[in-house]
């Protein structure tokens, strides 16, 4: 999460702000009215009415974008109303809390074994999981897995040796944040010309006696594409037999692995491939939940080492445990459940075929205005990624998303890593909500924005940073 200061001033420098109070917002304060604005950056003396305080916060909130036009995020922005209504039922249950709140731990239970199922593991019964926040939390947790694993193989050299995870330079910042934190030196593959992930051979040649496991990234953040999981797993047996070595693989399955099994049904990237140890998902980008819920599975009880395994009893019973945070709410685990009853197979095949065509629909629309290239077409993840075309010179991708922003789009505009900085392009993710009506708006709101963009002298969009919100 973003760090915030403490306090900030007035724009005359007059001191602390204070917000501006209407006076016919409602009932007076129940102490004695209103007199001043409440203040921003201290608590207010005296308590307000709840409906004076909804409307302060209502007000200000309306100033952030719509989240139904963010097409930068993978976050799913809607639900059916009978799962917020479950979700507000349950958002007071503390999901740590098992032995108070069985059936909420049923379902996460059920969960994991329908994910278990979902991804073919060997025996669904054998397979070890758990739900988490999201994603991060996930991957750091498969990370510590690996490390344990490599330590408990390696006890006569470690610590002077220094663990590695070999993974592409396309990863997401969580996978940066695991390796700074748990002391991992990250050996990266860069991009190379048109391709944007990783490459399997590139990778196996990374590894060594020190390489805790391998990263594969099903459906990447920049640009959407699968990496070859498969083709992964295939360098590291290789690897296996020319050395010795034994390097596992995580699949960071964040989105993909909520995609694939619907759509790619023959795609062998999950726990049929025997090198997979471990996955992860986000329940809420294409598992189709609202924010606050990841999985992590592994493929048996020898893929994740028991003492990161904590049973506590002060709460009553024995649970055990594995996360890096303790009390969150059950409400989003409850709407996972909800969600998996509710579609079912079939129903999470029609939603994800939707939204691939509907990104389909929108590449192929954006390649037909001229101004612009594809890297990726939407068929993989519902995700495509465009930059300017080679003779547009009068403005680049980072104009184009400060203009779309005036419409109310926000579609992010960033520059590729290393070795590609030289590239800068724009992402769509089409997600559950975004509809065939919807994208033919997107569409034409892009294309009214290249005549006056076209008429530019050259690119004026100087500050990359303030043309969009969005930064890997």
């Amino acid at each position: 999460m973003p760090l915030h200061r403490g306090n900030s001033e007035a724009p005359d420098g007059g001191g602390p702000r204070r917000l501006s109070v209407n006076p016919f917002y409602g009932e007076a304060n129940p102490v004695g009215g209103m007199t001043e604005a409440p203040p921003t950056h201290r608590l207010p003396d005296a308590p307000m009415s709840p409906s004076s305080a909804y409307q302060l916060v209502h007000d200000e909130l309306m100033l952030d974008g719509n989240s139904r036009l963010n097409l930068a995020t993978f976050v799913t922005t809607w639900m059916e109303p009978q799962a917020g209504v479950l979700m507000g039922e349950c958002r007071d249950k503390n999901m740590i809390d098992k032995d108070e709140y069985p059936r909420t731990a049923e379902l996460e239970r059920r969960c994991v074994a329908m994910l278990a199922d979902l991804w073919n593991a060997p025996d669904p019964s054998a397979a070890v999981g758990c739900s988490t926040t999201g994603s991060s939390e996930a991957c750091m947790l498969a990370g510590m897995a690996l490390k344990r694993r490599w330590m408990a193989r390696n006890t006569d050299r470690y610590p002077a040796a220094r663990p590695n995870l070999v993974m592409g330079v396309n990863v997401q910042v969580c996978w940066d944040k695991f390796c700074n934190f748990w002391e991992v030196e990250p050996r990266l593959v860069p991009m190379e010309g048109e391709r944007f992930h990783l490459d399997p051979q590139a990778a196996a040649e990374l590894c060594d006696e020190n390489t805790i496991g391998v990263v594969g990234i099903l459906g990447s953040t920049f640009d959407g594409s699968y990496e070859p999981i498969a083709d992964l797993c295939a360098a590291l047996d290789a690897l296996q037999e020319r050395t010795g070595l034994d390097v596992p693989v995580h699949v960071d399955g964040a989105s993909g692995a909520m995609v694939a099994p619907f759509l790619d049904e023959d795609l062998r990237w999950d726990f049929r491939q025997p090198r997979v140890s471990s996955i992860n998902t986000s329940g809420h980008k294409y598992g189709l939940v609202y924010p606050g819920v990841g999985w992590a599975l592994w493929r048996d009880k020898k893929a994740l080492p028991e003492e990161l395994v904590f049973r506590v009893n002060y709460l009553g019973g024995d649970m055990p445990t594995f996360a890096l945070n303790f009390s969150r709410p059950g409400a989003q685990v409850v709407a996972q459940y909800y969600s998996f009853l509710r579609l079912g197979r079939e129903g999470y095949r029609a939603v994800q075929q939707a939204a691939r065509e509907v990104a389909g629909q929108v590449a192929e629309a954006v390649e037909k205005l001229g101004d612009f290239r594809l890297l990726t077409r939407g068929d993989e993840l519902p995700v495509f990624a465009f930059t300017t075309a080679p003779d547009v010179k009068a403005y680049d991708v980072f104009d184009v998303s400060r203009r779309m922003r005036e419409a109310g789009w926000l579609v992010p505009a960033y520059t590729f890593p290393p070795n590609r900085e030289d590239l800068s392009v724009l992402r769509v993710v089409c997600r559950n909500g975004f509809s065939t009506d919807l994208a033919e708006l997107f569409v034409e709101d892009l294309s009214r924005s290249l005549p006056e963009l076209r008429r530019q002298p050259h690119p004026v969009t100087r500050d990359k940073g303030a043309a969009t919100g969005f930064h890997h």
